[in-house]
């Protein structure tokens, strides 16, 4: 007698949707290896002497790398990118081009986040005007992530919701680094609290077993109602031969 008969429909479902739900588990397992490798290369990178700007270029992989800064803000362009919230409230990244005298480079500073709650008149944004010595440190985005968008011409500040720098140092006729570069606290920054990742490792680590809980559920499920479908099978055959 058959103590195995869990039905078509049931084995196509399972075959459909078990690994899936492990294929799930494994990946999110993989993106908490990568956003832990991240966070542990960016701290490191903190800690390491400053590189020179001119020097970022030529690293085979310059993201987080800190550099000191000498020189100023052009104060007459600055950018906003919007939809950052920070707490609850809604706000942008301020960005303006800083010309760097020592390696006669112009590159783009994120300031950091201001507060943006009136849209009917852009925020109030102070910019030192003189020579200033900067930590900072270079920041690239996933891949997918920022590119510049299509903003109507118009007047300064402007508003953006993505950036392509590149793109951005073409539009103004200079010759600048690709990267964004982030302000540590200072005179010249604003809230420089960054968000390095939108998700933390341990976050993704919890997806992870909810997916394998999940694939475990439906597998003890698919047995259960198999065992139980063979035996009510008996029971009809036993009851039919009596």
């Amino acid at each position: 007698m058959s103590r195995f008969r869990p039905g078509l429909l049931p084995s196509l479902l399972v075959l459909a949707l078990l690994p899936t739900l492990v294929w799930l588990g494994f990946w999110q397992l993989e993106r908490s290896e990568q956003k832990r490798e991240l966070l542990e290369r960016q701290a490191a990178r903190q800690q390491a002497a400053p590189v020179a700007v001119e020097r970022i270029d030529l690293l085979d992989d310059p993201a987080y790398s800190r550099v000191w800064l000498q020189g100023r803000f052009d104060a007459e362009h600055s950018f906003l990118l919007d939809n950052r919230t920070r707490n609850g409230q809604a706000g942008v990244e301020v960005l303006q081009p800083f010309y760097d005298q020592a390696s006669g480079l112009w590159l783009l500073v994120n300031r950091g986040w201001v507060a943006w709650t009136d849209r009917r008149s852009p925020p109030t944004l102070e910019t030192p005007d003189r020579v200033l010595l900067l930590d900072a440190w270079t920041y690239l985005p996933p891949p997918g992530g920022l590119h510049l968008a299509d903003a109507p011409a118009g007047g300064w500040p402007r508003l953006v919701t993505q950036l392509d720098i590149p793109a951005l140092w073409q539009a103004f006729g200079r010759a600048g680094l690709p990267w964004e570069i982030r302000l540590e606290p200072g005179d010249a920054s604003f809230d420089t609290d960054w968000p390095l990742v939108s998700m933390p490792p341990e976050r993704h680590t919890g997806y992870a077993v909810q997916w394998f809980a999940l694939a475990t559920a439906l597998l003890a499920l698919y047995l259960y109602l198999g065992v139980r479908r063979a035996r009510e099978k008996n029971h009809e055959s036993r009851d039919s031969d009596a």
